[in-house]
């Protein structure tokens, strides 16, 4: 099974992206993101693959 959440570090490998475009797109409410607790940020599968499609359709 995968996960459905991903942490920072994989979300960062799927988009071959640094750590801090990862926080910037976050920030920019380009990429959704939850918190879980006090400090644990996730992205939901979902919203990357919102994401990556809206660059695709942009692009095209």
């Amino acid at each position: 099974m995968t996960p459905r959440l991903l942490t920072v570090l994989q979300a960062m490998a799927v988009l071959q992206v640094s750590r801090w475009t990862l926080y910037q797109l976050m920030n920019a409410g380009e990429l959704d993101s939850i918190v879980v607790g006090v400090r644990c940020r996730r992205i939901p599968e979902s919203a990357l693959d919102a994401y990556v499609t809206r660059c695709c359709e942009e692009a095209a």
